[in-house]
């Protein structure tokens, strides 16, 4: 409990609208999205200030090609999960883009070393290297480039180390500088492998020794007639060991100086002495190996010490309401990606969702409207707005798709419903969710069956249960780069399957290549209401879609049932 809090980039907080809500869960810092540009991250660390919320930015490693957090690439092809720290990188794999051979997913690694002083000019308070997976090697060298970088040191050895080390060939900046495009795409190249080779036995003197970063003091002890002591502190631990009795002195008397010379040698450990304190009797004599085995016992204490956490097990406890929802008929919710694509027979449908920006005031059915904020929150003034000629429209709530749109729409007086996106997994993740003022939410897809059902809280729980599931979302539009804009487009993976992509406020979204068909099963999951996510369907194949979830028709054609009965890691 008294641990700061520091927000992952996994929280996908790429808007300054998103530091209101951090601030009320109780975050000191904040891990920025990596594709916001450089205006935007001067504003954003302005806002911080504001907010008493410091900056950290990612300045070097591998790039994903999907804003973190909002990618499910990895966990509906290969069963793990992204948003749980286990990708296996399937972006890294042949995609093509109208039929032209290119990694269409696989992004060179960032590199903002260059820009390290402006970004602090900014007020960014701590610069983040990504090193999951990586060669010590690796990391040292980018360290190494960082740090001097910062110092105004001179690193033209280690910069060209960094660039041979590893590269998928070479660096970006793009999203910093908004240079986007086919330049910011790159894979792993047999040069690239070969050139590393040469410089990792360079570079291991850069980490061959513990970096000794942690100060103690000492206080050695040496008595007529006493066993001699050694206490040493770290400011917040001490510990005190004890050695022989000293004898007297035939040639030469033990002297201060001696002491701090074999104290001081604390070797290959993360320790220096900043003080070493003497009481030494005149005309005493000790062994050198004793006052060895003295320190190395001392530092052996003292880091036993700061490894043990002192703190009393924590009992989390989710009071919320229990639940009364049972297997059987929902309601019915039906998102569409256009006002073209809503059917006119929407009967049993409790309420359409629609983007922000589409023209929903032009909607003349019965069916309530909910509008839906983009998980692309780049332009948060336009996106208040139009919420506000919602709310005045009627409009009574809105789909919050990443924490950065729920302070607008609380702002706007419309009730906010958490979508997929906000990755609610389990009973408390949506009881933070009901606190935060959520009046209804859709759990992630991540979940299995067995897990949504077993979720619990005070406020209504739906699923996604058809529709061509949302895998990416990217600000570099892999069509655009590779193969240029047209209708109905997409990529090809290595076994020839499409996968539609559709780009939006200038964002991009990546789908399935086949649609989640649940209608045959909704019995078996105890939801408040379930919500058909259209995509790329057009109208007449929605209203199909709706005519076979009223009849709980069984699947006709490809179709997946999602991570709902065969889970992920």
């Amino acid at each position: 409990p008294d641990l700061k809090l520091h927000a992952s980039t996994q929280m996908t907080v790429h808007s300054p609208s998103a530091l209101p809500t951090l601030k009320k869960l109780g975050f000191s810092q904040v891990v920025v999205s990596r594709e916001i540009s450089r205006d935007e991250l001067k504003v954003f660390c302005e806002e911080a200030k504001r907010h008493q919320i410091r900056v950290e930015v990612f300045v070097h490693g591998a790039l994903c090609m999907s804003m973190s957090g909002q990618c499910y690439l990895s966990a509906v092809l290969g069963g793990r999960s992204g948003n749980r720290g286990l990708c296996a990188g399937p972006c890294r794999l042949p995609f093509s883009a109208d039929r032209c051979e290119a990694y269409a997913l696989s992004l060179k690694d960032l590199s903002l070393v260059d820009h390290l002083k402006e970004l602090a000019d900014f007020g960014v308070a701590s610069f983040k290297i990504e090193g999951r997976m990586k060669r010590p090697e690796y990391v040292a060298a980018a360290t190494a480039v960082c740090r001097a970088k910062v110092d105004g040191v001179s690193c033209e050895k280690w910069e060209e180390a960094l660039r041979s080390v590893f590269s998928r060939s070479g660096f970006t900046d793009g999203y910093f500088t908004a240079r986007r495009g086919s330049r910011m795409f790159g894979v792993r190249q047999k040069e690239d492998v070969l050139r590393s080779d040469t410089v990792f036995s360079p570079i291991h003197e850069l980490y061959r020794t513990e970096r000794q970063n942690v100060a103690l003091t000492a206080e050695f002890v040496m008595r007529r007639g006493e066993a001699c002591s050694l206490t040493v502190t770290d400011s917040k631990h001490a510990v005190s060991v004890f050695g022989p009795i000293p004898e007297d002195a035939e040639a030469r008397s033990l002297t201060r100086e001696t002491v701090r010379e074999k104290l001081s040698k604390t070797g290959n450990t993360p320790f220096y002495f900043a003080e070493i304190e003497t009481l030494l009797s005149d005309g005493l004599f000790l062994p050198a190996s004793a006052l060895n085995a003295m320190r190395r016992e001392a530092l052996e204490s003292i880091a036993e010490k700061r490894a043990k956490i002192d703190r009393a097990p924590i009992s989390v406890v989710c009071d919320a309401p229990q639940s009364k929802r049972r297997a059987g008929k929902t309601a019915l919710v039906a998102r569409f990606s256009s006002l073209i694509q809503v059917p006119s027979d929407l009967s049993d449908v409790r309420a359409i969702v629609l983007p922000l920006e589409e023209a929903w005031e032009t909607y003349e059915g019965e069916a309530e409207v909910i509008v839906e904020v983009a998980r692309g929150l780049s332009f948060q003034e336009a996106v208040f707005r139009r919420l506000c000629e919602a709310k005045k429209h009627g409009v009574r709530a809105a789909m919050c798709t990443t924490i950065g749109a729920l302070s607008l729409i609380e702002a706007a007086g419309l009730f906010p419903l958490f979508d997929f996106s906000m990755n609610l997994f389990s009973s408390g993740s949506l009881e933070a969710a009901a606190v935060l003022g959520a009046k209804a939410a859709v759990a992630s897809f991540e979940v299995t069956r067995g897990q949504f059902n077993r979720m619990n809280g005070r406020i209504p729980l739906g699923l996604i249960a058809y529709g061509h599931l949302p895998l990416m979302l990217t600000r570099n539009c892999p069509v655009r780069s590779f193969g240029g804009c047209r209708d109905n487009c997409g990529l090809t993976d290595r076994k020839g399957a499409f996968f539609p992509v559709r780009c939006r406020n200038g964002y991009s979204e990546l789908y399935n290549s086949v649609p989640l068909w649940l209608a045959d099963k909704l019995h078996e999951f105890f939801a408040d209401f379930v919500v058909l996510y259209f995509t790329v369907e057009s109208s007449d194949k929605c209203a199909d879609v709706l005519r076979s979830y009223r009849m709980s028709k069984q699947p006709d054609g490809g179709f997946t049932r999602g991570l709902y009965y065969k889970g992920v890691d």
